[in-house]
């Protein structure tokens, strides 16, 4: 699981650096209001919905974007601790807007419908705790197995590409996890101040993913860094171990929860730097 209790903390401190501003972190932060995306150059027209998919626990309300016309190579999208929401959406869609059909799920769909967080990204951690703690291995399998399955459904999933899936937060561990449980689909695989990715336990997130055929990106907070130094080696090791491509930096000036645009830590810069790493990954891996 992230480590979120240090969030409200880190935002005080980055902000005190200057390193985010006011505006960034509070003024359009309301109900989950995201700020504005810089556009996609070339995007594409897209079809969005919203979508219901059956899964063993139940029905998982979600969000599907899409090329209008094709098909493209599919995505999985596990937001953050504060879930399905407007800032998700438009990250979803500005990636369906680059070539992909993307599907972002609402992993708390077990105990409450999305928005599962009262103000987006500025909720108060204390308040969607209890809702990750109602995950595990178990369900980041489980599910991950349904959502891909769903997405070969779709005539808008092109069958003959690998699937893409990325994490955010605790959504980085769901994004490994989905590698190792769909392995023969899973072509690429994204963290973003992803939490929780080792662990020293045989079943750390980082152990199954390496016995996949995936390649990753991983992109680590400064702050994570500094409370973990050492995750960053064992991930780079592990993984040059396996002959897995993965690409694994710490990202300097960025606070863990960095990249969607109504984090209360957003850095734009650093967040776009990370959006095209993603876009390189996604074009090697998913081709």
């Amino acid at each position: 699981m992230c480590d979120q209790d240090h969030f409200e903390s880190d935002r005080r401190e980055f902000e005190a650096l200057g390193l985010v501003t006011r505006k960034q972190f509070g003024i359009m932060l309301g109900a989950g209001m995201a700020m504005m995306l810089p556009k996609v150059a070339g995007a594409v027209t897209v079809t969005e919905s919203e979508v219901t998919v059956t899964t063993p626990d139940g029905a998982a309300d979600c969000y599907f974007v899409h090329p209008a016309s094709g098909a493209a190579a599919g995505v999985l999208v596990w937001p953050d601790i504060f879930g399905l929401r407007p800032a998700f959406r438009q990250m979803g869609k500005r990636l369906a807007e680059s070539g992909y059909s993307v599907l972002v799920v609402n992993p708390f769909y077990r105990t409450k419908k999305a928005p599962t967080a009262e103000s987006g990204g500025a909720t108060p951690i204390q308040q969607v705790m209890p809702l990750a703690r109602t995950l595990n291995e178990t369900t980041h399998m489980t599910d991950a197995k349904a959502f891909v399955a769903w997405l070969d459904g779709q005539p808008s999933v092109a069958k003959n590409r690998k699937i893409g899936t990325q994490g955010y937060c605790m959504g980085g561990p769901m994004a490994f996890r989905t590698a190792a449980a769909v392995p023969g689909r899973v072509g690429a695989v994204a963290s973003f101040h992803g939490g929780g990715l080792v662990a020293d336990s045989p079943n750390s997130p980082h152990l199954q993913a390496a016995k996949t055929k995936a390649q990753f990106l991983i992109c680590i907070a400064s702050n994570d860094d500094a409370r973990s130094p050492n995750d960053k080696t064992v991930l780079k090791e592990t993984f040059a171990k396996a002959g897995l491509p993965a690409e694994i930096e710490v990202y300097d000036g960025a606070a863990h929860g960095w990249c969607p645009p109504d984090s209360q830590v957003y850095n734009e810069a650093q967040a776009e730097k990370a959006w095209s790493r993603l876009l390189v990954l996604y074009g090697k891996a998913l081709a």
